[in-house]
C-alpha cells in the first residue's frame, strides 16, 4: 500500500491521554509506539496492517478529522463539540474509551453566597449590567458550547471573554466575574475560591475514538475500517 493510501490514526502526542490511548488499543491487540524522539510526532502501529500513527495535539485532532487528513482520531468530546459546529455530519463515534473524564462547568466566586443556580446567575447578570453599565464577563475557552448552553437555559446579560491562560485566575485578575471551564476534580476551582453552580454540566467529556466521514474510505481503507470495528466491538 502506498503512503498516500495508508490509513492514518491521530492520537494525542503526550501525557496520560497518549499513554492511556496506547493501553486501550493494546488491550485490543493493536500496539502503538513512538518511532522517534519525544519531540518527533510520528509513530508506528502493529496488529493492524496499513495503518500509520500520527501524534498530534488533542486540540488539532477534530479539525484534522473534519478535513479528512486523518481517518481516525482520539480526542475529547469537549474539543470535538467546541471546534466543529456540525460534528455529527463530519464524524462518527467509534467508541468511548472510558478515560479522560471531565465536565465543562460554570463556576462563580464562593463569596457569591446567594448564587447557586442558573436562575441566580441570570438575576445577578441583570443586576450587574444595571450597576456597572456592562455585561457580566464569563471567561472560557469554550465559547460555542457555553453560549448554546446559556441560551438554552434562558441566561442573558453576559459576555464571554477568551481565556488564554489559566481560566480560574481571571476572576482574581479582575478580567472576569465568572468562569466556564473543564474540570475533573474541582480542586483547582476550590483553590481559587470558586464554586460550581448547582446544575447539570454544560458537557460531560471523555476520550473518544472518532472516524472521519470525509476521509478516503475506498479500497483497502474499507477493509481496515471493518477490521477495526471488530476489534472495538471485541
Amino acid at each position: 500500500m502506498s503512503l498516500d493510501q495508508r490509513v492514518k490514526i491521530g492520537v494525542p502526542s503526550k501525557g496520560r491521554l497518549m499513554e492511556k490511548t496506547f493501553d486501550w488499543f493494546s488491550a485490543r491487540g493493536i500496539t502503538m509506539r513512538r518511532t522517534g524522539a519525544e519531540r518527533e510526532y510520528s509513530g508506528a502501529v502493529d496488529g493492524l496492517e496499513g495503518v500509520d500513527l500520527v501524534l498530534l495535539s488533542a486540540s488539532e485532532i477534530p479539525r484534522e478529522l473534519a478535513a479528512g487528513r486523518i481517518h481516525f482520531g482520539v480526542t475529547g468530546t469537549d474539543l470535538v463539540r467546541e471546534k466543529l459546529a456540525d460534528w455529527r455530519a463530519q464524524l462518527e463515534v467509534m467508541a468511548e474509551l472510558g478515560f479522560g473524564h471531565a465536565d465543562l462547568i460554570i463556576a462563580v466566586p464562593e463569596a457569591w453566597v446567594d448564587v447557586e443556580t442558573l436562575d441566580d446567575l441570570d438575576a445577578v447578570a441583570a443586576a450587574f449590567r444595571q450597576d456597572h453599565g456592562f455585561r457580566l464577563r464569563i471567561a472560557t475557552k469554550y465559547h460555542r458550547l457555553v453560549r448554546e448552553f446559556l441560551r438554552a437555559n434562558g441566561v442573558a446579560d453576559y459576555q464571554l471573554v477568551d481565556s488564554q491562560g489559566a481560566t480560574e485566575g481571571t476572576i482574581r485578575n479582575l478580567t472576569a466575574e465568572a468562569v466556564a471551564d473543564i474540570t475533573s476534580t474541582g480542586e483547582t476551582l476550590r483553590a481559587n475560591h470558586l464554586k460550581i453552580l448547582n446544575t447539570a454540566p454544560v458537557l460531560r467529556s471523555q476520550a473518544t475514538l472518532y472516524r472521519s466521514l470525509s476521509a478516503d474510505w475506498s479500497g483497502a481503507s474499507a477493509d481496515i475500517l471493518a477490521h477495526l470495528r471488530e476489534r472495538v466491538a471485541g
